[in-house]
């Protein structure tokens, strides 16, 4: 990945540094916990003097993040989409590329991608992966379009999986509201008079 992008690492901000509005971030648990395979809103701000001291990602970036109390969390990537930049914390890098960027952060899902990184992250209590281990490892490069007709289709999977209003979830809930009705019919009897 090394020959295909750029990685910058992000600088640190602490949890006295949040604040309602200011400047949009991303912290490393942000995306185990709270953004997908893209984002294009920063769900948490940081104080706005802190600006010259903070890294962006841009939008079309990659903000993946360095550490994880597991081998399986390190390296979990999220594309930034936003219109705007967004500050990342340390424990996170950017890849600057030139690729599709959600194509990007659905390589990182892979499991051949899980198993090269595995080789990487150093094991102690908390396990991180370094800037020069991310770009030594690989991902296919199709052309623009192959990429974006890959992308087509995960979104499609991810919203049949995901999206609360169509795709499975909308699929259970209508089975349980069918077996509720048929299990209520059934076991309603009339009164022997």
């Amino acid at each position: 990945m090394g020959e295909i992008g750029k990685f910058t690492r992000g600088r640190r901000f602490t949890k006295d540094d949040y604040v309602q509005e200011g400047i949009g971030c991303i912290h490393y648990a942000d995306i185990y916990t709270r953004h997908g395979t893209s984002a294009s809103a920063a769900v948490s701000h940081v104080r706005p003097d802190m600006a010259s001291s903070l890294r962006f990602a841009k939008p079309g970036d990659i903000v993946i993040a360095a550490v994880g109390e597991t081998v399986e969390d390190v390296g979990k990537a999220v594309a930034w989409l936003g219109t705007e930049q967004v500050a990342i914390h340390d424990d996170c890098f950017t890849f600057q590329h030139s690729m599709n960027p959600k194509f990007v952060a659905y390589c990182f899902q892979t499991e051949r991608l899980n198993a090269e990184k595995n080789k990487f992250v150093a094991r102690a209590k908390v396990k991180r992966l370094s800037g020069e281990s991310l770009a030594k490892l690989t991902i296919p490069v199709p052309p623009i379009e192959e990429q974006e007709r890959i992308v087509a289709i995960l979104d499609k999977f991810d919203a049949l999986v995901n999206d609360l209003t169509s795709g499975l979830p909308a699929e259970i809930r209508a089975r349980r509201q069918q077996y509720e009705h048929y299990r209520d019919r059934l076991l309603t009897f009339k009164e022997a008079a």
